[in-house]
Parts: structure tokens; sequence; C-alpha cells
């Protein structure tokens, strides 16, 4: 298996689990990990009420390796929005229904999404001693669920903007990801407000088909919340170009599996 590590993340292979860690997450004491492909360890709920047993034979594996208990893990039902819900308890997954990020300030608990080319956020306030954890596709970028999760954590835990650490995984980039004129206009009314907007919509190969950078436009809303750009931590690994080791919507088309994240105190 190849090596994705670079300066931002680091590669393991512990027991068969291949998984990446973002160096400054770890510097910090963070537990955390972002699952690549492997075998015999499938998260593949697509946004259904996956059963215990499932959800078990996934994640207690993982779950143990990084000193974690699997009992205390909040898995969502995402479903492309922007809501996020502030946990302090572990509930049942049918309370989870269309939420799309988590947040939470108690210890133990483990919070975890899963992505095909969409992009997943982990966030770490090292002074409040918050974290939280966000699905992002190019749906959830339109409606700016990035920008909730960082309300949230200012609104409800008193975080300052300038201590949150945002960590973007693997996902689609815009080297790889083409949309229709449709998706091309509705972001580009949606952000127009950018200067640069022009540097993250781009014209295809083709006439009627575009590149949208959806990390760089999610940067920038970062960037325009207070975040430092010196806390945006960018694995910069492209789900696509590298789906042979990372699970891709647009590279397995219908039998697409998924990758996981997973953050805890």
């Amino acid at each position: 298996m190849r090596d994705l590590s670079n300066n931002v993340v680091e590669q393991f292979n512990v027991s068969g689990i291949c998984y990446l860690q973002f160096r400054e997450l770890s510097r910090l004491g963070v537990k955390h990990a972002y699952v690549l492909k492997c075998k015999g360890f499938e998260y593949n709920y697509r946004g259904r009420l996956a059963q215990k047993e499932e959800i078990e034979k996934a994640y207690e594996p993982v779950c143990k390796m990084l000193g974690f208990d699997f009992n205390n893990l909040i898995l969502p039902i995402q479903k492309h929005t922007n809501n996020i819900k502030i946990v302090d308890k572990v509930y049942e997954r049918f309370l989870l229904e269309g939420v799309d990020g988590t947040i939470t300030n108690t210890q133990g608990l483990v919070l975890a999404t899963t992505n095909a080319d969409c992009i997943l956020y982990m966030l770490y306030d090292k002074r409040k001693k918050v974290i939280a954890n966000v699905h992002s596709g190019w749906r959830g970028s339109y409606r700016r669920i990035i920008e909730v999760a960082i309300d949230e954590m200012v609104d409800k835990f008193g975080c300052n903007t300038a201590d949150i650490i945002v960590c973007v995984c693997p996902s689609i980039r815009k080297c790889c990801f083409e949309v229709d004129k449709d998706v091309r206009d509705m972001f580009y009314d949606q952000f127009s407000f950018l200067d640069n907007i022009n540097d993250f919509i781009m014209n295809g190969y083709k006439e009627g088909k575009y590149f949208i950078d959806t990390v760089g436009i999610n940067k920038c809303l970062l960037l325009n919340k207070g975040i430092d750009s010196k806390n945006i931590y960018d694995s910069n690994i492209c789900s696509l170009c590298n789906s042979d080791m990372i699970h891709s919507y647009r590279g397995e088309s219908k039998e697409y599996g998924l990758c996981t994240a997973l953050i805890g105190l």
C-alpha cells in the first residue's frame, strides 16, 4: 500500500487498519483518525439506520486501537444538511437523522462522520477543549455548514475563533470535481460575495462543464469567520485521484464505500 503521508498527515497501519492522523492534532494529544479503505472494515450506511451489530463490527476495532470506548460512539445519519447537533451523551441513532455535524466538550464521547468524496472536518479548540466533526458534501458546502459549526462553537461554548484548529480530511478536489452548469450557477450565486470566486469556479474541458474548488471556498468562509490561516491543516489529498486507497463516489459509482473520521477528548 502506498504511503499518503505528507507534512500535514501521517499514515499508519495497525492490525490491518490503515489510517491517517493529523500531525498537529497528534502533537496536541487529541485522539483521532481518518480511516482509509480497509478490507473487513466497512462504513457503508449511506444515510440509513444501521443495526448496532454492523456498527460494532466496523467501529469497535478502530475505537479500541485509538483508545476509545465504542459504547460512546456518536454516529449521525448524514443527509447533506447544514444541521449541527451539540452532544453531551450517547444518543439513539434515529435521534441523529439529518445531522451532518456534532460538537462536544464531554470527555469520552467519540464523534464520527463518513465520506466518499465529501469533505470531513475535524475541529478542536485547544483552550476550551471543544471538538467537532463535520460532514460537508457539495450540498453541505453550498449550505455553508462549516460556518454553522464555527458559530455553534463560539455561541454555545464561548470559543475564540483564534483558538480553533480546522483539519481537512481527504476529499474530492478541484482537479476532479466536475459539475454541470446548474451546480456551477448555484455556487456562483451563493458565493459571489467572495472577491476571488473566479479562482474557485473554472471552465471544464468540455462545453457546459465546470470545476469547483469546494475546499478553497470553505477555506475562505473559515478565514472570514476569523479562523487563523495557520490553524487550517489541509491534508491536500484528493479522494478520486487516490481512489485505490480512499473511497470515492465518483470513482466507485453505485458500489461506493465510505471512509470514516473519528475524534474524541
